[in-house]
């Protein structure tokens, strides 16, 4: 009598992990604002959480406070971040790192796959990022990045060169002033933008990469993809939930 062979496959431990360190710049503890009556990291906790696919949503913070709100809203926190690698100008890759080799080193825990998602993105949907994971489950690549379209293209930007009197304001890409700033955007290529979501194995990290070479994606529409940096972002996501809510 033939064997019966167990063609279902191990399931895949899929870490889901959000970076909110404190002291940040642009907007003062942003991390915690008041979006709608809740903090701004509970935003993409609760849709990390929404995904079946995820087993485990982790928070990497440098701030105690910042621990007990994440936990609050469901998020693990096991650890705190050195603050060796929390300043402002600290690459997020190593925050990752760390996350990874605590987890390994204390718990015995070596996910399969890592999504790195951000606090400050709260209208990620969740099954944009079920789409995306299945994507990376289902086809070779070395990781998913979800974007979408640049909502002005990069190649109508300016900057200013020179010192003094001698400051001028030139294209941003060509140092001219008549530059492509002048030109209808309809002729260039569209442009996209991350939409703070990457997911990758972590052996790439080894090669100090989150992406690798071969990059697969999902666009999704932009209307509500937005990165709170300044209080401009977030008077205009407050903007959005009133006008989403209304509809």
């Amino acid at each position: 009598m033939a064997k019966i062979v167990n063609e279902k496959k191990e399931r895949k431990k899929i870490l889901a992990l959000i970076g909110v360190r404190s002291g940040s710049t642009g907007l003062k503890n942003k991390n915690i604002l008041s979006l709608s009556g809740k903090p701004l990291m509970s935003w993409i906790i609760e849709t990390a959480k929404k995904v079946h696919l995820i087993d485990r949503v982790i928070v990497s913070t440098d701030s105690r406070k910042y621990q007990r709100i994440a936990r609050k809203y469901g998020a693990e926190t096991p650890f705190l971040r050195p603050k060796s690698i929390s300043g402002k100008f600290s690459n997020e890759i190593e925050y990752i790192k760390h996350a990874i080799k605590y987890l390994e080193k204390k718990e015995k825990y070596n996910p399969d796959i890592v999504i790195r998602l951000l606090a400050t993105s709260p209208f990620q949907r969740y099954s944009d990022i079920k789409k995306a994971i299945k994507i990376y489950m289902n086809e070779k690549c070395d990781s998913v990045v979800i974007v979408s379209e640049a909502k002005q293209h990069p190649m109508k930007a300016l900057k200013i060169i020179g010192k003094g009197n001698k400051k001028s304001l030139v294209g941003y890409f060509d140092n001219k002033g008549e530059s492509a700033a002048g030109l209808p955007r309809q002729i260039f290529a569209k442009a996209y933008f991350r939409s703070n979501v990457i997911i990758f194995s972590p052996k790439l990290l080894k090669k100090n990469t989150m992406t690798g070479k071969v990059v697969k994606f999902l666009v999704i529409k932009s209307k509500k993809n937005i990165d709170i940096d300044e209080q401009t972002d977030f008077d205009f996501a407050q903007f959005l939930i009133k006008k989403f809510k209304k509809k």
